[in-house]
């Protein structure tokens, strides 16, 4: 287990000792048989599958080591053709990989190196299983990996049942943001946020800004409103082809697009040179998002700057926040965007908050002597029997003469008038 801060050159970590212990075992050979599958390395996005395997690629472009890379989202014949010629270096998504896994199209028999990149993440309830399955086609001897900047608890738990006395490695405290990176907050309604983003982005003149948002149809509103005013926006998440995400990316590193909003589809092992800021629109419900968001800035001993919109009830995610990371983040008021005035002295740490538990006491003690000032007095007072009402006199009631029946109707013999 090895654990580090954000764009401190984890995938090298793990890539250039792994290229060192199979150069031994290279072949020039053009035969498939000569290039089975050693290495498999899994990360949880396409897009940091493909910036793994260039990185491999970069890496032993002078040893006689193949790699490639499979994920979904795109058509797996041209994958399949590599596959057949034979890779020792594979890096994979989850979901196309047990696709080729049923079409019998890779094999795992000789794999001895298993990494998981961005491990917090691959092992959550989402990829579990598939995770589990395809541990259970690899050989039982083997080096297992896992590469993260954050390692929460309950992940930490679930490792020591998939490994054996696992060796650990951790750089910097655990769940450490990166240093070079500084922290601000914004206190905004939460209706203006949209209005606070499009300002700072004209006033301070931002040219490549990577904001996150929490949800796929959040970030393309927030792209075509921010396109409506007239900055140049795009968006990327999930429900895009492949292509679409890569034009997206493209596009944005290389400055014909100012804002690329994102989901945390794009908060992993994502790597853009010189990235100058983040915005958090939306702020993220897990801590540890967080520290993968910010990580996109501030990588490889450059400064960056992580700025986050924070509308009153987001208050509880940024204390978490504030815990994980172990820092008081700076507040700053924007004219014109901030909360009403009580508001305003909670978001900026004025006025202590009271614990849950106190506050809670304190709302039930509030309903109660509501319910009390406003209950009807006849539900509060005491019982009292009413007085026994005199016994009305009873009329004499007329007595009722019992109707005989005609016997000569019920045979048919009654004549009519």
């Amino acid at each position: 287990m090895a654990g580090a801060q954000t764009g401190t050159g984890k995938t090298a970590a793990f890539a250039l000792p792994i290229l060192q212990k199979l150069a031994p075992q290279a072949s020039t050979s053009t035969s498939p048989a000569r290039h089975p599958v050693r290495a498999l390395v899994l990360t949880p996005t396409r897009e940091l599958a493909v910036q793994v395997a260039e990185s491999f690629r970069d890496y032993g472009k002078h040893v006689p080591l193949r790699s490639t890379v499979v994920y979904g989202g795109v058509d797996m014949n041209a994958q399949i053709e590599q596959l057949r010629k034979g890779v020792e270096v594979l890096v994979a998504t989850p979901g196309r990989l047990l696709d080729h896994v049923q079409n019998k199209t890779v094999m795992f028999n000789q794999v001895s190196i298993l990494v998981l990149d961005e491990a917090d993440r691959m092992l959550d309830m989402g990829f579990l299983p598939d995770i589990k399955r395809i541990i259970a086609l690899l050989p039982v001897q083997r080096q297992n990996l896992l590469f993260s900047a954050t390692f929460p608890e309950e992940i930490r738990a679930l490792v020591k049942t998939l490994l054996r006395n696992p060796a650990e490695v951790q750089i910097a405290a655990r769940n450490a943001a990166a240093e070079l990176v500084t922290h601000v907050v914004h206190p905004v309604k939460r209706e203006k946020k949209r209005e606070l983003l499009a300002y700072l982005i004209q006033t301070r003149e931002l040219k490549q800004v990577l904001v996150f948002t929490g949800t796929r149809i959040g970030a393309n509103r927030l792209a075509h409103q921010l396109r409506r005013d007239r900055i140049q926006a795009d968006a990327i998440h999930g429900d895009k082809s492949q292509a679409e995400r890569e034009a997206a990316l493209a596009d944005f590193k290389s400055g014909k697009t100012a804002v690329l909003v994102a989901t945390d589809v794009a908060s992993r092992g994502l790597d853009i040179e010189g990235l100058p800021q983040v915005i958090n629109f939306d702020v993220p419900h897990s801590p540890e998002d967080y520290v993968h968001r910010i990580g996109r800035t501030g990588r490889a001993g450059l400064t960056g700057e992580a700025i986050s919109l924070v509308a009153p009830e987001d208050m509880e995610a940024l204390a978490a926040i504030e815990r994980l990371i172990k820092k008081r983040i700076e507040k700053v008021l924007v004219p014109g965007f901030q909360p009403s005035g009580a508001t305003v002295a909670t978001l900026m740490g004025d006025q202590p908050r009271a614990p849950r538990r106190e506050q809670g006491r304190r709302e039930h003690g509030s309903r109660e002597q509501g319910r009390r000032t406003s209950a009807d007095p006849i539900f509060s007072k005491p019982y009292e029997p009413a007085a026994a009402a005199a016994p009305k006199p009873e009329s004499p009631q007329p007595e009722r003469k019992r109707r005989q029946p005609q016997v000569a109707a019920l045979l048919g013999g009654l004549k009519r008038a």
